[in-house]
């Protein structure tokens, strides 16, 4: 198969490796970046930007330019592994959370919402002595 693509044998191991290097860093990244999400992150219809972000908006340029162009990586390396070996769906909801369009917060409440999502999002939470996610204000 790997001929049928043009890859050598070498370029076939260096995308296994790759693919579980990636598994691993997902399986550590993920319950790490959840207990540092903000209880109250969803709680509210919009999110703001940050101060610093507001105060200097050629850093905020900056910042949004490197981000989407980031993001626009993940995506396509994201698509391609959805066909060659590597974690494709990750590396599409890492671009998705990096990627700047209109809707993305909504997008992303919505996700966190369905049932068997928020149940292991709290689980995560709550293992780690942390308050479950809080979508309305008080």
């Amino acid at each position: 198969m790997l001929e049928w693509i043009g890859l050598s044998k070498a370029a076939g191991w260096w995308i296994v490796i790759a693919s579980a290097v990636m598994l691993f860093g997902a399986m550590v990244a993920v319950p790490w970046l959840v207990i540092r999400i903000p209880a109250d992150y969803f709680a509210h219809p919009h999110r703001a930007d940050s101060e610093w972000i507001r105060k200097r908006p050629v850093f905020r340029l900056i910042w949004v330019i490197a981000k989407n162009m980031l993001g626009g990586a993940f995506f396509i390396l994201g698509v391609l592994m959805l066909v060659l070996p590597g974690q494709g769906l990750l590396t599409l909801l890492i671009a998705v959370a990096l990627l700047d369009f209109p809707g993305k917060f909504r997008l992303q409440r919505w996700v966190v919402t369905r049932r068997g999502v928020i149940d292991s999002i709290d689980w995560i939470r709550k293992r780690a002595g942390k308050e479950p996610l809080v979508f309305n204000p008080k």
